[in-house]
């Protein structure tokens, strides 16, 4: 037990690297999901099939395999070196926004045809209904998927520990046990994975009961 603990720095200090994984990805992909899921409406032919074969790319091949493409394949061709952590973000951020694009854009399709043509015969532009009118809806339609991408973001940074010298929370805990021959990191691991999905689970729960109190005053 007190070796556990003498080690039990080291794993927080993997948490915190996991954590900023994740804090960074959300932050990234989840507006830059957006241009995607508008882009894959479009009317505007390459504009429409550039984004929609970018969200077939990459919800259609493993995560791992692109991160494999990011660290290992584009630079070995390009003859650069890139930054593990940096090759670690460009490949979730880029994952993620075309999960989230197809969240968002399935969101926006559940909004009745009809907001649209009371919106027009009022005289109000596209940006304007859109923006005002049609986002706000799909925020609140689409909040149970993305907290369900979220929750798997935060199991999906312990691929980080594959690449390069990234020392996240799964890197530190393998480490540990390798040094160890002790089994008891990873349950220690698997505690801090399910306080940081508790967290978010318990997070999400608010934001639902705060827009059905919203909606509750509205109507």
């Amino acid at each position: 037990m007190n070796t556990i603990l003498e080690y039990l720095p080291f794993l927080l200090s993997g948490a915190k690297v996991t954590v900023a994984i994740f804090v960074l990805t959300l932050a990234l992909s989840l507006p830059l999901g957006l241009p995607f899921a508008l882009g894959s409406e479009s009317k505007i032919l390459p504009i429409r099939w550039f984004c929609k074969i970018y969200i077939w790319i990459f919800r259609g091949t493993p995560l791992i395999l692109q991160l494999y493409f990011f660290y290992y394949f584009f630079p070995i061709s390009l003859g650069i070196n890139i930054n593990p952590f940096l090759a670690v973000i460009l490949t979730f951020v880029l994952n993620y926004a075309a999960y989230f694009g197809e969240i968002y854009r399935g969101g926006i399709a559940s909004v009745d045809e009809g907001q649209y043509e009371a919106a027009e015969a009022l005289g109000i532009s596209k940006f304007a209904t859109m923006k005002d009118i049609i986002l706000p809806q799909t925020m609140k339609a689409v909040l149970p998927p993305v907290v369900n991408e979220a929750i798997t973001l935060v199991k999906d940074t312990a691929l980080a520990s594959t690449i390069g010298t990234v020392i996240d929370l799964m890197r530190s805990t393998s480490t540990t046990v390798n040094r160890l021959t002790d089994m008891t990191p990873f349950v220690v691991a698997a505690v801090i994975y399910l306080i940081m999905t508790g967290a978010l689970t318990f997070g999400a729960g608010k934001l639902e009961k705060y827009f059905k109190k919203y909606d509750a005053k509205s109507a």
